[in-house]
């Protein structure tokens, strides 16, 4: 499967690739997160669908350097025009991609018609997330925790991709598991909440129900935030928003 270059601009066209990797189109710009696209990187193992092809983008957002968000090889399948990046993973992007843009958090960058501001991350030294603003507000927590300032993180937020498990046995600090990617939801508030980071890799030798987390997570938000729309994708699996409904 190859995720072309038209969609409609009536839309914000969001498309899990898998683990921490989603495809936005948002009035006419396409932006990708922390590309891994491999079947395997190092000792993780990918399971269930490969990646799709995907045609050119305008940047990529890269959140922190760990190889299950950074890999050179990725980088290297795609055609992309620019890099965004914290500066610690700026210095490493700079040999696989011509432009890069480094950012900490509060940094704006305009891409065409919309608005990438890097917002903090509670996980690695110098790790970021994102959020993505013009006719409808998207914001890429990227690896993080909770954190101060996150319910002032985004007002009028119309869609939120939350990291909600890991690829190994247990989930160290810095992370976000199904019950507290539901706290983040609760501060958050957005119209929409798609689970990401869960269900794509996992450990070599290592079985488990992969999906899981995701169904926790989306009975636990229907519980505690039903106000928030979850939307559970399969790899390669789209949510179109109409932008009209993100005009506050």
């Amino acid at each position: 499967m190859r995720l072309g270059i038209r969609f409609d601009r009536a839309l914000a066209r969001i498309t899990w690739i898998g683990h921490s990797t989603v495809l936005l189109e948002l009035d006419g710009v396409r932006l990708l997160t922390d590309p891994v696209l491999r079947r395997r990187v190092l000792h993780l193992r990918r399971v269930g669908a490969d990646a799709p092809e995907i045609d050119p983008v305008d940047a990529v957002l890269i959140s922190h350097s760990h190889y299950d968000h950074l890999d050179a090889a990725s980088l290297e399948r795609l055609e992309v025009a620019r890099a965004i990046a914290p500066p610690t993973v700026a210095m490493r992007v700079r040999g696989w991609v011509d432009d890069v843009i480094d950012v900490e958090p509060g940094d704006d960058v305009r891409i065409g018609t919309v608005t990438v501001t890097a917002t903090p991350a509670e996980h690695s030294r110098g790790a970021v997330g994102y959020l993505v603003a013009g006719s409808s507000r998207i914001y890429f927590a990227g690896d993080t925790d909770l954190f101060d300032g996150m319910s002032e993180l985004a007002p009028g937020l119309d869609v939120a991709l939350l990291p909600i498990a890991g690829w190994g046995p247990r989930l160290p600090p810095g992370h976000l598991d199904a019950p507290r990617a539901v706290r983040a939801l609760g501060l958050l508030r957005p119209r929409v909440a798609i689970p990401i980071h869960w269900g794509t890799y996992t450990r070599v030798g290592l079985h488990r129900d992969e999906a899981a987390p995701a169904h926790r997570f989306a009975a636990l938000a229907a519980d505690q935030t039903p106000d928030v729309e979850v939307r559970v994708l399969p790899v390669g699996g789209s949510v179109e928003v109409p932008v009209e409904a993100g005009v506050r």
